[in-house]
């Protein structure tokens, strides 16, 4: 969507905030021994005490109120049974619906004991997320963001997921412009207008340059296997750079 009035702007930065703020209360709740499911629990009270939907399940049916996926996952985990366990790199994408508007974010979060490869991995992944966001303003190109995030991973000696891309989001969970991509690609020729709505989210990776179906009709592995992670924000471009809306109160 492009954002047209004040009031609608007001109403996306409400569900920013929520979803932000959802995503840093499962952040925290993170422990060995819990369940995804468990985790996924405390992610949909935050939603309903805000009174916001969850967009998965609203959207596209999806088996829970977030996407939590570990290690070889890299999106689209179903909340399940599976046992957080010391050492894991587990990622939370949150998104949901309040008043017809959508915000989506999402983070990577280590488990203590942190090796420090991934601790640089995480650490790198937060840095090409605002690597890309520099480059998000009212009438610049939208290859920008994956030509300046492709730089920064061949600079410091990482991979790009290359079939998991950014996309417009306000008025619906996935709108245009659809497939933002977060690498170099030659073929893009959209602008940024003033007001669009969309996400930067990178999947930055120790290896893997594409994501996988496996056995479920939702979970993302990576491909070839290598820990991958993803940082996002919902944003708004305008004429002094992105503003940011997944932001917690």
């Amino acid at each position: 969507m492009t954002v047209s009035n004040d009031d609608d702007l007001a109403a996306l930065k409400r569900i920013g905030r929520i979803v932000a703020e959802t995503l840093e209360a499962m952040g925290r709740a993170i422990e060995p021994g819990m369940t995804t499911r468990e985790l996924d629990g405390i992610g949909r009270a935050h939603l309903d005490a805000a009174g916001a939907r969850p967009a998965p399940e609203l959207a596209y049916n999806f088996p829970g109120a977030t996407c939590i996926s570990i290690n070889e996952e890299i999106a689209h985990g179903i909340p399940g049974d599976r046992r957080i366990r010391p050492g894991d790199l587990v990622n939370i994408d949150v998104s949901a619906e309040k008043d017809g508007f959508f915000s989506d974010t999402g983070a990577s979060f280590p488990v203590p004991p942190v090796t420090r490869a991934v601790a640089r991995l995480c650490r790198d992944g937060r840095r090409a997320l605002w690597v890309g966001l520099r480059e998000v303003g009212a009438d610049r190109p939208l290859s920008g963001i994956g030509r300046a995030v492709g730089a920064f991973a061949k600079k410091n000696g990482y991979t790009l997921v290359r079939n998991l891309a950014s996309h417009g989001v306000g008025l619906s969970l996935h709108e245009e412009p659809k497939e933002i991509a977060t690498w170099p690609d030659a073929s893009e020729r959209r602008i940024m207008r003033e007001g669009l709505v969309f996400t930067v989210e990178p999947f930055l990776s120790l290896g893997a340059d594409f994501a996988d179906d496996g056995d479920d009709p939702w979970t993302l592995y990576s491909r070839p296997r290598a820990l991958t992670v993803q940082y996002e924000h919902t944003i708004v471009a305008t004429r002094n750079g992105p503003l940011i809306l997944s932001t917690a109160g």
